[in-house]
């Protein structure tokens, strides 16, 4: 009598590696990270505040200015924010729109951005520009584009305020091009500008879209699209504006850049559409392409080689740490971006820098001010971590073996001031001003004759508002800010050599971890 083998039992372990990777592939391929960049007033707040309206994260846009009885920006929470109406502090709104898992990382769009605005950048996977149609590129956009630029970010474009006078759309592109030195593909076509808008022409579905104007542009506006020859269309847009439109697609057809999604990937070509955020012109087909194009998290580089966002085990990195978000909580939070793996609600992760293990009891997702718990998050998540104090800017968090994701740069300050305490509650000051460092707000610096009034430098003078209103609002504590004639630090890299007999207006300072720091008045005494 012959026996029967029982069959082999199946390998459990391989097929949970492989539902664990197929999840982390799933995971990864439906997340978006992404900036929006503009120079002032280019209505980059408005584009975020419809980004979320069509999501249906809001139900209702907001506008910065306007009717008071209108909120004030999702993403704008700090109240110095509220109470001018701009964006002084990244923030980070995430939400689901078609399917995809969005993060948006909203820059500050004033024309005196911090330190935070460049690491916002560092911390996406890709980038939205934002250009007032009327203007052009402009000095801010300029600034930010060189960021992206280093970092290799695809760039979408979106030409605003074509419903308000406007430069020619020619004019735009060959702007964008020679300004920036990236080449520019025109997505859609506009219809007119100011009261002659009429909406956009798809280049590539070849299809019209018109639109009317509806209740200021808070709600979605109606969309019909028709043939371009349909001779109803040429009714409703106007002889002339339809002649005018019919020439200048003409030439973009036959001497435009054409859209080549490789080349958008690559940093090499920015994919170009135009319309009006504030009235919902062009925007539909705008989003649906940020959703279909914009890349999914990418392989980042480490001190042990490159980490790619399916990788099994966790990695992040800590790009903006911000303190008393909420009043009622006075906490301090790490902004982490997510590199690789699955974050889990108590993980313990290692923090390379301090060589801790340390236990993420309470991670946060962000909507503006607004938090929640989470329990688990993939690469190119932004999560929130509580930190007493154990995370700093720049710092790599991890599981498994040791490893350091490249550092962040720090950018040097532009701008000098001396602080004055207006009372004796000298603990408090310092506490505010090694916090607002750690934020990376500022950068601290003590002269050997004024221990207690410490001289700060920041990138943009507007942060010199934001230390003086947060010391006051969150700290109880009142300061003056007197400009000073510094222009430029330089850390001294050799502490032990003597330094050289300093000139004019030069001055020896040293920095909180009491580093040498020499600051001058001008860019000939720094040569």
């Amino acid at each position: 009598m012959t026996s029967r083998s029982e069959p082999a039992a199946p390998d459990t372990s391989i097929a949970a590696d492989a539902s664990v990777q197929s999840e982390l592939d799933r995971e990864v391929g439906r997340r978006r990270t992404f900036a929006i960049i503009s120079h002032p007033d280019a209505g980059k707040t408005t584009l975020t505040e419809k980004l979320l309206l069509y999501a249906g994260a809001i139900e209702l846009a907001g506008a910065v200015r306007g009717r008071k009885a209108r909120k004030h920006a999702t993403s704008d929470w700090m109240k110095l924010e509220q109470e001018r109406g701009i964006s002084i502090t990244a923030a980070a709104l995430e939400f689901e729109l078609e399917g995809r898992r969005m993060a948006l990382l909203d820059t500050p769009g004033h024309k005196d951005f911090s330190e935070d605005t460049y690491r916002a950048l560092i911390a996406a996977d890709s980038v939205v520009m934002v250009i007032d149609a009327a203007n052009g590129v402009e000095g801010q956009t300029r600034k930010l584009f060189e960021v992206c630029r280093r970092h290799r970010l695809p760039i979408l474009t979106f030409v605003n305020k074509f419903d308000r006078p406007a430069r020619d759309p020619l004019e735009l592109l060959d702007d964008i091009e020679s300004t920036l030195g990236i080449k520019a593909a025109p997505v859609n076509w506009p219809i007119g500008n100011a009261e002659h808008f009429r909406g956009v022409y798809d280049l590539q579905r070849q299809h019209l879209l018109l639109y009317e104007r509806e209740m200021q542009g808070q709600y979605r506006a109606p969309v019909d699209v028709s043939d371009l020859d349909d001779p109803q269309a040429r009714e409703l847009i106007g002889e002339n504006t339809y002649v005018q439109f019919r020439e200048s697609l003409d030439v973009i057809r036959v001497a435009g850049t054409q859209f080549d999604i490789a080349e958008y990937l690559a940093g090499r070509q920015t994919p170009v559409f135009f319309g009006s955020a504030m009235t919902n012109f062009g925007l539909e087909p705008f989003l649906r392409t940020l959703v279909e194009l914009a890349p999914h998290p990418h392989a980042r580089p480490s001190d042990t080689g490159t980490v790619e966002p399916t990788d099994e085990r966790f990695t992040g990195f800590v790009f903006k740490i911000q303190a008393n978000m909420d009043p009622r909580h006075r906490d301090r939070v790490a902004f982490v971006r997510v590199c690789s793996g699955k974050f889990t609600k108590d993980m313990a992760v290692f923090n390379s820098r301090a060589g801790k293990l340390i236990r993420a009891t309470r991670a946060y997702r962000f909507f503006g001010r607004d938090r929640e718990t989470i329990s688990e998050a993939y690469a190119g998540d932004i999560i929130g971590l509580v930190n007493p104090g154990q995370f700093a800017i720049g710092d790599t968090v991890h599981t498994g073996a040791a490893l350091k994701f490249l550092d962040i740069p720090r950018f040097p300050p532009e701008h000098f001031a001396r602080l004055r305490l207006q009372d004796t509650r000298y603990k408090q000051f310092d506490d505010g001003l090694r916090q607002l460092e750690e934020e990376g707000l500022m950068q601290v610096f003590y002269v050997d004759s004024g221990k207690r009034e410490p001289i700060v430098g920041v990138v943009g003078a507007l942060q010199f508002d934001v230390i003086k209103s947060r010391l006051s609002n969150e700290y109880g504590v009142e300061i003056n800010v007197d400009p000073s004639s510094f222009t430029a630090a330089r850390w001294v890299a050799d502490p032990a050599k003597p330094l050289p007999l300093l000139g004019g207006a030069t001055t020896s300072a040293a920095d909180r971890q009491q580093r040498r720091v020499l600051l001058f008045a001008n860019e000939w005494e720094v040569q």
